[in-house]
């Protein structure tokens, strides 16, 4: 009682805090008071003029709702004014603060209280931000709202509501009032100690979000929301207000400020337009971002423009201002060009225009020199355009010697006019303060440069997917002896010291990244345990620890893993961090020289050029066909491999390799064998390889006969043991047996070449079964070449790949991963499946291929050189070869290709030719006939050409013609017949596919008497040799018989019985039809079904017709038609049962679950140990599905429309069967949708022009006969058509149906027979309707007469498709839907 006593009269006789002054602000006075905790006050350098009109009204409105004791939510669009706007109202009321971004990886702990580990192995809770806030009574800002995920901020509702929260360490937070009720009570502690804490009656909170929609994100909580006020920052305000101070008395703003201001200002009145189509149009210009003035005003007073500019530096200027034109629609493109040259400004040209002497910096300035001034600064020169004055800038700079500048002597770059308008563009970002992003494709070297110029410590950040927001600033570490302590990231350490801090693959953390913004903008973060760093601070401050301040140095370059299209990162947020540049595409005169340095001949760069240039505008923006990019580097990787050897040349298969022609569809394939003639690129005969010897220290391959002429023999020297003896000793595979062959001693010498001579990682990409494992360690066994192994999946994260976790004593220890041993040891490494793994746990080999970096989580850093203690240095005989299924269908791996980029020389892997394969299995089987041997072999050829042809959906393997050939030589008296049912067995519910394997083998004279269910039925009876004999055999003529669910044989009562008499079954006597209900089947002898007197046979025939008749009228068929339907359907079985099967694996293949993180239960998460140890409870993943990042679109079903051109010259002209392979689409079109498991996924209809609909939305057609009379709908139109065409019409207004319906993706596909010429239909005019609107996609399949326009395919590259033969219509129609459907 003394104590309660004592306790309210010290609280009695405690002052308030003194008062600093009186805030006056409109009709509000406000006492201000002092702080308690300096430290905590607003330090921000960046805050908005409080005598803006704008910002004062925003304050006014804040200060009203602080005195109310109300929380504040800031309703904003993406961008720093809101945060700035808080700090500013935090300074103004002299209020401490606490901050919070909140993102995906923020929780409970984050919210509310963490644990460590203390010396001595005790356990302390330390307080979060905004239990700090609460205890301390400090403004509480909360940034990101929109992004943290459901469930995590109601963790604050009682907070808000009643400030109460129940706490980690067992006290609770609880209302002032409350509080002062329970120590007049006496009841606010216990013998454990305090257990009530009031909130502090100064708490306020200032909620900061983007609203959703428009903006990506999740929709507020209603409770959540109900506790706030909100405040709607105008877009216009923000825009002009956010540029701080006005500018100088003396600078006056140039007439282009004055216009681009106008231009942006309308850009934002227009996307606020409440017309609702307006409001949906994909085509609608999107507003520029918010900080797009003040960077727009700080470049024009530092870099006077020119009088006038071109087209091609007001585009560059433009999309720097709006990087988000990088991949919106032309159409807003076009619209922005309209309003500039309504402003008196020139049209707007692209970004990449330019003349050969047009200097490529912003505003037309070209950088000139670079001096030093001091330790940390340095003067840069920058030469004008014509009609302004040198403007010489001082910028920040790192401690080391400065790259001299002009460049001079032998450079292992060339300075275009391209990489030095890059590179003074990035200058001219650093000028201005700003932090850079550079839109792909990015130049790494480009970055390096940069910072060598300037004389910077660089350090690479190489994020990964699994990088949480808090290990971006902070990771935590474990000291000896058990206690937790924090310790910076890379980035932090760059702060601090001034480094040039390159962000490697910020794109794949998505809307994470944001969590840097306060960093990259103010140049302040939180860090742990109430450490912060501040714009400002006193050296007696900073003394302290608990703040520091970033050095004047530090610059951010951010740079995309390619992995992600633009417009899922390249959003208002990342602009408004960032200065973003996008890259100049290079052309041809640049692309030339740097060829030729390799030292390749100048014809052949000539060629290389010339074919590149086809190429590449062959190839749509959205083409709907994966092909891999023609890049500079992958022609220079050919270029250095002709140069090695320039006495082989093959450039037909050096392209083809690169491109992986082999795995292109057979329409595209057929369109870059067009090219490649049209580039006198011409395609050489197959050499012969013989068999590799070891001979004095060399892997000798002799030399390659084509005919009569031998080719060079290539050596490659043998690996050195005394590099690696204990690899040599334990990781250099050993084969007892490799069958040499001329196809795969190809494929080992230009591996040996690749790896060995031009020092390249490789990635291997073949079906399934032909040997890239077998090829890579006979290579590896012949040049005694240690490797290491990893076999990726579905599971595999980053950490996995670098090393092994485990837990001893209280202690994290990490093992290597044979990914470290062999970069530190300088090993081959295998990584098999590489297409099954995640695409972002694939993309760090990109940084690791191409510039031999890569982070580890532990803090150590993979790097070509050894830079500070602790790096690990990549050996110079490391290489990674990457092995994977072919992309696409049936494999349905990842499109990791994109992400590896053009870092690895690809090598497509085949079967074995025919005579390659004979030699190979006479080798496997030499007690084999020769005979025998070439008819399975032509067999296996037939089957992986009915595989390509989309008649099978298996791409049969040599190893399973190896499989065979054992069993064959292990059991010589097993039939072949029971060996191939090794194979085919996966197939026995696949009658069609029985069917197309049994014409095979009969074509190539295997005998084979029996395949699927019958030849699993005749194996039963022969290893059986069972034969039932019922014991009455008198027939009293077939019939049904009575049914029940029970096993019967012999007998003639039950139907579905097995060895009856006149019963309906299997194995019986006199039945009339099949049945069967499952059991053991008895088969009757052959002789007592002879017995069967005619009339029986007869009856039954007769009853077997009835039945017959009966289904059809069930199907209100009649046998005509029944019999028309089903020649169709035959006609396509194939192609339905491979599209299909393409369509069910990619609706699965969208639900893939993935592990996710941070659950408190499931499995433990080796990643998250430390967290364990000091008692979190979301140490745990599961599997589950992936949430979509904010801003992807949710999955939706596609919609897809097809039109059939049934004009009267598709009944006319039918000698080519035009109308009949019509149907024939059609049908395998109707079945396939109607077999799907998953019709939800895909929204589809079909009609025939601008007029007639053949299959209305949502309404297919249920059954055969529905299906029938549709085609019989087809037959009959073309009959009564007048002269004429509609396709362009027909395609327009599909164009514009389709795209009107909410979906994940459109598509249009057209098959027409069009005379082009007759009809005067011109390319704009197909062109025009096909790109109607940009987010459906099209395709247009040309027959008959259309098939002759050679000019359409050239005019609509990847979207028109020439079709001589008509029946291939069902295969290119599958194929193109197949990549239409498939893409990324």
């Amino acid at each position: 009682m003394a104590q309660r006593r004592l306790a309210q009269l010290v609280k009695e006789l405690t002052p308030p805090p003194p008062i600093v002054g009186t805030l006056k602000l409109g009709d509000i006075t406000y006492e201000v008071p002092t702080a308690v905790t300096p430290e905590r006050l607003a330090r921000c350098t960046r805050l908005l003029d409080v005598k803006d009109p704008v910002n004062l009204d925003n304050l006014h409105f804040m200060l009203q709702k602080y005195l109310l004791g109300q929380d504040i939510f800031l309703v904003s669009q993406p961008g720093p004014y809101a945060r700035r706007l808080a700090l500013t109202f935090a300074s103004l009321i002299n209020s401490e603060y606490e901050y919070i971004a909140l993102h995906r990886d923020v929780g409970e702990t984050e919210l509310k209280q963490g644990r460590e580990i203390r010396e001595g192995g005790n356990l302390a809770y330390v307080d979060s931000p905004a239990v700090n806030a609460v205890k301390h009574g400090r403004l509480l800002i909360l940034e990101g709202i929109e992004k943290a995920e459901r469930g995590i901020m109601p963790v604050l509702n009682n907070l808000l509501e009643n400030r109460e929260m129940n706490l980690d360490d067992g006290t609770h937070i609880i209302h002032p009032m409350r509080y002062q009720q329970l120590e007049a009570a006496g009841t606010v502690t216990s013998d454990q100690g305090k257990l009530f804490i009031p909130a502090h009656k100064n708490f306020r909170v200032i909620a900061i979000a983007a609203p959703v929609p428009p903006y990506p994100g999740y929709p507020l909580d209603p409770p959540f929301r109900s506790r706030f006020q909100s405040r709607f920052v105008d877009p216009l305000g923000s825009l002009l207000a956010i540029n701080g101070p006005k500018e100088r008395d003396s600078y006056v703003s140039p007439p282009l400020l004055d216009k681009l201001r106008e231009l942006i200002l309308t850009t934002q009145y227009a996307s606020e337009s409440r017309n609702a189509l307006q409001a949906i149009s994909k085509s609608t210009l999107p507003p520029f971002p918010q900080t797009a003035l003040a960077k727009l005003r700080g470049l024009l007073q530092m870099f006077p423009p020119p009088d006038e500019l071109t087209p091609g530096q007001l585009g560059r200027l433009v999309v720097t201002l709006h990087p988000a034109l990088t991949h919106s629609p032309l159409q807003g493109w076009a619209i922005l060009s309209r309003h500039t040259q309504e402003a008196g400004l020139p049209e707007l040209g692209s970004p990449s225009m330019s003349s050969p002497t047009e200097n490529l910096g912003l505003l037309g300035y070209h950088l000139q020199a670079i001096e030093r001034i001091n330790g940390q600064t340095a003067r840069v020169i920058f030469a004008p355009p014509s009609g302004c004055k040198p403007v010489t800038v001082n910028v920040p700079a790192g401690p080391r010697q400065f790259r001299e500048f002009p460049f001079v002597g032998n450079l292992d770059f060339n300075p275009t006019t391209r990489f030095m308008g890059l590179l003074t563009t990035f200058f001219q970002a650093h000028a201005l303060g700003w932090d850079i992003s550079l839109i792909p494709p990015a130049l790494p070297t480009l970055v390096k440069f940069f910072g060598q110029l300037l004389g910077y410590d660089h350090e690479t950040l190489h994020v990964y997917k699994e990088l949480g927001g808090r290990e971006l600033v902070m990771r935590r570490r474990i000291k000896d002896g058990g206690a937790t302590s924090w310790e910076p990231s890379p980035l932090i350490d760059g702060v601090w010291s001034g480094r040039l801090v390159h962000l490697s693959g910020l794109d794949v953390i998505g809307s994470t990244a944001g969590s840097l913004s306060r960093v990259v903008q103010d140049r302040e973060t939180e860090l742990w345990e109430g450490k912060r760093i501040v714009g400002e601070a006193t050296p007696q401050e900073l003394g302290q620890g608990q703040l520091s301040v970033a050095h004047p140095s530090f610059r951010a370059i951010m740079t995309a893993s390619k992995s992600l299209p633009l417009k899922d990162w390249v959003s208002d947020e990342h602009a408004n961090m960032f200065f973003t540049i996008p890259s100049q595409p290079m052309d041809a005169q640049e692309e030339g020289a740097i060829l030729k340095a390799t030292g390749c001949h100048d014809h052949i760069v000539s060629t290389l050029l010339t074919f590149a240039e086809k190429y590449r505008s062959s190839l749509s923006s959205d083409n709907i066909i994966k092909n891999r990019r023609l890049g500079t580097r992958t022609l220079v990787n050919i270029a250095k491999r002709v140069a090695a050897s320039p006495d082989d040349v093959d450039l037909y298969d050096l392209v083809s390799r690169a491109l992986l022609a082999e795995f292109l569809p057979a329409v595209e394939k057929i369109n870059l064998n067009s090219l490649l003639q049209d580039s006198n690129v011409f395609r050489r005969t197959e050499p012969f390889h013989p068999n590799p010897i070891v001979d004095n220290g060399d892997l000798v391959f002799p030399s390659p006969t084509i005919g009569e002429k031998e080719l060079p023999p290539t050596r490659v020297p043998l690996f050195n043991a005394a590099g690696d003896p204990s690899g040599v000793a334990s990781h250099v595979p050993h084969m007892d047996h490799f069958y040499d062959n001329s196809l795969q001693t190809g494929l080992m010498r230009e591996l040996a070449l690749d790896l060995e001579v031009l020092k390249q990682h490789v990635v291997l990409l073949g079906n399934q079964g032909v040997g890239k494992n077998k090829v890579v360690d006979r290579l590896c066994q012949l040049l005694g070449r240690p490797r290491e192994y990893i076999q990726l999946h579905r599971d595999t994260t980053v950490n996995q790949l670098m090393f092994t976790t485990t837990l001893e004593s209280g202690v994290i220890n990490y093992t290597d991963s044979p990914l470290l041993r062999a970069i530190k040891y300088g090993r081959f490494i295998i990584i098999d499946e590489a297409d099954k793994a995640p695409e972002h746990v694939v993309a760090i080999f990109r940084s690791l291929a191409g510039q031999g970096e890569l982070s580890l989580s532990d803090g150590r850093r993979v790097r070509l050189e050894k830079e500070r203690e602790g790096d690990i240095v990549v050996h110079p005989n490391f290489r990674l070869i990457l092995l994977a299924n072919r992309p696409g269908y049936p494999f349905l791996g990842n499109h990791f290709l994109q992400v590896l980029g053009e870092n690895f020389s690809a090598h497509s892997v085949t079967n074995p030719d025919q005579d390659s394969e004979r030699k190979l299995i006479s080798q496997l089987a030499p007690e084999l006939s020769e005979e025998l041997v070439t008819k399975l072999v032509g067999a296996f050829h037939d089957l992986r050409r009915g595989y390509e042809d989309g008649k099978l959906s298996y791409p049969y393997s040599l190893r399973e013609l190896i499989n065979l050939v054992r069993h064959l030589k292990a059991y010589p008296n097993d039939s072949l017949g029971d060996a191939l049912r090794n194979i085919f067995d996966f197939d026995v519910y696949k009658p069609e596919t029985t069917d197309h394997l049994a014409t095979i083998l009969m074509h190539h004279g295997l005998d084979v008497p029996q395949l699927g269910f019958d030849a699993a039925r005749a194996a039963t009876k022969k290893v059986q040799d069972v034969e039932f004999t019922p014991k009455s055999t008198e027939l009293n003529g077939p019939k049904e018989g009575e049914h029940d669910n029970k096993e019967h044989h012999g007998g003639n009562k039950w139907a579905g019985g097995t060895g009856g008499r006149d019963t309906a079954g299997l194995g019986g006597i006199g039945g009339y039809k099949r049945l069967w209900k499952g059991g053991e089947i008895k088969q009757v002898p052959q002789h007592l079904k002879d017995q069967v007197p005619d009339e029986l046979k007869e009856k039954a025939r007769e009853m077997a017709r009835q039945e017959l008749q009966r289904r059809l009228e069930e199907l209100d068929m009649t046998i005509a038609e029944a019999k028309g339907y089903s020649q169709l359907l035959g006609a396509t079985q194939g192609h339905v049962a491979s599209l299909l099967d393409l369509l069910e694996n990619l609706a699965a293949k969208e639900e893939e679950r993935v592990w996710v993180k941070r659950q408190t239960d499931g499995e433990l998460d080796d990643s998250r140990l430390t967290e364990g140890l000091t008692g979190e409870a979301t140490v745990y993943k599961r599997r589950g599905m992936e949430k979509p990042e904010l801003g992807r679109p949710q999955i939706k079903p596609k919609r897809i429309r097809f039109i059939f051109d049934l004009s009267a010259s598709m009944y006319r002209f039918q000698y080519d069967q035009r109308l009949q392979r019509s149907m024939e689409t059609a049908v395998m079109l109707m079945e396939t949708f109607e077999r799907l498991s998953k019709k939800e996924k895909y929204a589809w209809d079909s009609g025939d022009g601008p007029e007639i609909g053949l299959i209305e939305l949502g309404k297919p057609p249920a059954d055969p006969k529905e299906r029938w009379k549709l085609v019989e709908k087809m037959l009959m139109i073309p009959q009564y058509a007048f002269a004429g065409d509609y396709t362009v019409e027909a395609i327009a207004q599909g164009v514009t149906e389709v795209a009107k319906y909410d979906a994940d993706d459109w598509f249009v596909i057209a098959i027409t027979d069009a005379n082009f010429g007759r009809y005067g239909i011109t390319a704009d005019d197909l062109s025009n309707a096909m790109k109607r609107d940009p987010k459906v996609n099209t395709a247009l399949i040309c027959i008959g007469e259309g098939a002759e326009a050679a000019w359409v395919s050239k005019t609509l590259p990847g979207k028109a498709f020439r079709v001589a033969n008509t029946g291939d219509i069902p295969t290119v129609l599958r194929s193109i839907l197949s990549t239409m459907v498939d893409r990324k």
